[in-house]
């Protein structure tokens, strides 16, 4: 114990700025790699977005609101004249009349104003947990806004015209260059 302590003394008074060996000096000018990911502000690509969705509808004389989930495939090209081409499909629930919507939608859309906005347009099958499903359809506009607002016209069988305003939040699960 003794000798390792004499050891560790002896040690301790070494000068700790000394390095030994000293690190050799650069011959060249360090430099960093290229960079295997594509610069973050080029958002072409393939998308699949996934998220949320919630409005509020007017439909059969009376307001009420859906609540559901979107998912939407969408090839984007921001330099284009058509920035933007796929489709969605969601499902909601209704918050007070019970059963609910299902859609398919084809999305179209360009930049406006330095957003993304764009026109959308499907099929409809409404659910009721006292009728048989109904058909229908609607046209929409949307814009990216980092969630997506939108607003939506259409029409069921046997219920009429409906409007309807909401918002998706739409978000990026994978992206495909």
């Amino acid at each position: 114990m003794i000798t390792a302590l004499l050891v560790l003394t002896g040690r301790s008074k070494a000068d700790p700025t000394t390095t030994v060996p000293d690190v050799p000096p650069r011959k060249t000018i360090p430099r960093v790699g290229p960079s295997g990911f594509p610069p973050s502000w080029d958002l072409d690509g393939l998308y699949l977005w996934l998220g949320p969705s919630a409005a509020a509808s007017h439909v059969d004389t009376e307001w009420d609101s859906t609540i559901g989930a979107d998912a939407a495939v969408i090839r984007i090209r921001e330099q284009a004249a058509v920035a933007a081409i796929g489709g969605s499909l969601g499902a909601s629930r209704w918050t007070v009349r019970g059963g609910g919507r299902i859609w398919l939608d084809a999305m179209v859309g360009t930049r406006v104003v330095g957003r993304m906005a764009g026109l959308s347009a499907g099929p409809i099958v409404e659910l009721s947990d006292f009728s048989h499903p109904r058909l229908g359809g609607s046209i929409g506009v949307w814009t990216f806004i980092g969630i997506t607002p939108f607003a939506r016209l259409g029409t069921v069988q046997d219920l009429g015209m409906f409007g309807e305003v909401g918002v998706h939040i739409a978000l990026p699960v994978f992206k495909r260059r």
